[in-house]
């Protein structure tokens, strides 16, 4: 379902944004299929009362929409083949659970622009992270902090080391000397 869903949404943005380079294609398209926004299609998919599985960690549940979101597409499109898949995908999901011009605006990898800045600026700044686990639970989550020599620009926390240090760059960003 997954690669699919990137074919048909590489397409439907190179439609949409015949101008732009394929640097903004790639990223837009990104943005639409990364695992937050596809748990969010599925969840205003209403998907969940169709789910069932036993799996009890957090992480898991988290993922698990995207995941049959993913699965779904995968299934019409062995069912009904690519095209009518193309339709479902542009009628049902992109034009009426997603702001494709709000997504292709909106910035997301702060990690990026503050390894920029830094370059630029010629600036060490080096993400300090670790795993961590709340008290009295299994559940675990990542802490990240940007760190310019000795002092912390931002802090950041996620389910993932990615997600820690991206948010951690975009506290950075507000943070940075001018």
């Amino acid at each position: 379902g997954d690669a699919i869903l990137d074919a048909i949404i590489a397409e439907y943005l190179y439609a949409r944004f015949p101008e732009e380079d394929e640097g903004f294609l790639t990223q837009v398209r990104s943005k639409i299929v990364k695992r937050k926004q596809l748990n969010k299609i599925a969840y205003n998919l209403d998907i969940s009362p169709f789910l069932v599985s036993n799996t009890n960690a957090q992480q898991s549940q988290v993922n698990l929409l995207g995941n049959a979101f993913e699965a779904l597409i995968g299934a019409i499109y062995l069912d009904k083949g690519y095209r009518r898949t193309r339709i479902f995908v542009i009628r049902k999901i992109l034009r009426k659970h997603l702001d494709v011009d709000r997504l292709a605006r909106k910035e997301s990898d702060f990690k990026s622009r503050i390894i920029e800045w830094a370059q630029k600026n010629k600036k060490e700044i080096s993400f300090v992270s670790q795993e961590e686990s709340k008290p009295d639970s299994h559940e675990t989550y990542f802490s990240s902090n940007v760190m310019l020599v000795d002092e912390k620009l931002g802090t950041g926390t996620g389910h993932s080391k990615k997600d820690a240090e991206q948010k951690a760059a975009e506290e950075a960003l507000e943070n940075i000397p001018q």
